[in-house]
């Protein structure tokens, strides 16, 4: 296999909705599109880092950057056996695992279209279904999430999550648990609370949670660890975890119950797949979270929601919930028991909606 060339693309959709976070609040998304043509095959991948660097370090300006000057002249040329090769011909780039991920996910699609197989049969999916969830941002009041948490449900929606932060974490959960008292509910911090903060934590569990995710510092292992010593409910972590080592550390050290695997937050497919692998032989059940992606982003999550151990509902929700019109055909949708059905088609299952996609196009680079 050889990648002869690629078409990066900046595109740049609105929101269905302001999505807000401890972090900050989002209208418009602004995302790196990667077409790859491997031996006259063509796959597509996306680039699921933000306009800012407060969830990850990369943002698509960095991710661009170090697409075309370092990880295209890395693989320009090079003969390899199979995607999951890819990996090893980028390691001396460090980091970067959402650009690196991008093209790799491109390479995969590729790969299962020219060998006429669904992407996640490729890489060893066992699902032809999967559970899926749905990430609420922080509202404005109490009554507006309610609202929100309503509307998701009558959709189907298997879990809820919510977004907190301080002075938004205690009385949020309790409207809901008093509203709801029978709903899957799981909170994500995005890193907004410290050590000290354990004990307004700590009343969470009053609520009988799934899981709280990433309370703590986005490299803070050892903290989550005593954190988790604290408290009942799991801790599940996402921002920490960039590699199979930091995994095993966090198992290893007990800071955390449960993973969330994103695919652009740990470098693609590969480490995906060991990640996953390792979690599995650990007993420690993983979901796949998700970062705003438009359609083929999604699409790839979907494909990897399908590994044996994505054992909860991820963040992988319809197309309508984020965008007024997707870039992919068909749009994901969502069925009424809260799943989606995995395509039987080759590679991602999705066709990319090429005169949309370039209505969308901000910026252009051909990479050959």
């Amino acid at each position: 296999m050889r990648v002869r060339r690629v078409t990066m693309r900046e595109i740049q959709m609105s929101l269905v909705t302001r999505f807000e976070t401890s972090f900050g609040s989002i209208s418009e998304r602004h995302i790196v599109l990667l077409e790859a043509e491997v031996d006259g095959t063509t796959g597509w991948g996306e680039v699921v880092a933000g306009e800012t660097p407060f969830y990850s370090p990369e943002t698509i300006r960095t991710a661009w950057h170090i697409l075309r000057d370092f990880i295209w002249p890395a693989l320009k040329g090079k003969e390899f056996g199979s995607a999951s090769d890819v990996w090893c011909l980028l390691a001396r780039i460090r980091g970067h695992n959402m650009a690196k991920a991008g093209l790799e996910a491109a390479v995969w699609d590729a790969e299962a279209r020219c060998k006429g197989l669904p992407l996640w049969k490729l890489i060893g999916g066992a699902r032809e279904e999967i559970p899926c969830g749905v990430s609420i941002g922080i509202k404005p009041t109490r009554d507006e999430l309610a609202g929100a948490v309503q509307r998701a449900l009558s959709a189907g929606y298997q879990r809820i999550k919510i977004k907190i932060k301080p002075g938004w974490d205690v009385e949020p959960v309790r409207r809901l648990r008093e509203q709801f008292p029978r709903i899957r509910l799981m909170v994500d911090a995005n890193s907004a609370y410290r050590m000290q903060d354990w004990p307004l934590l700590k009343q969470l569990e009053a609520f009988y949670l799934m899981m709280i995710e990433q309370p703590l510092g986005w490299d803070d292992l050892y903290g989550h660890a005593e954190l988790q010593r604290k408290l009942e409910t799991p801790i599940c972590l996402d921002e920490c975890i960039h590699t199979e080592e930091q995994a095993l550390a966090a198992i290893e050290l007990g800071a955390c119950r449960i993973l969330n695997i994103k695919l652009g937050r740990v470098g693609g497919y590969r480490v995906a797949r060991r990640i996953h692998d390792l979690c599995e032989q650990r007993g420690i059940p993983v979901w796949c979270g998700g970062m705003l992606e438009s359609g083929i982003g999604r699409a790839h999550n979907i494909g990897l929601s399908t590994l044996p151990n994505f054992s909860l509902p991820g963040d992988v929700s319809a197309s309508r919930r984020y965008w007024d019109e997707d870039i992919i055909e068909p749009e994901v949708e969502v069925t009424p028991q809260g799943t989606i059905r995995v395509p039987t088609g080759p590679g991602i299952g999705f066709a990319p909606r090429l005169e949309r996609i370039e209505q969308l196009t901000v910026r252009k680079e051909i990479l050959e």
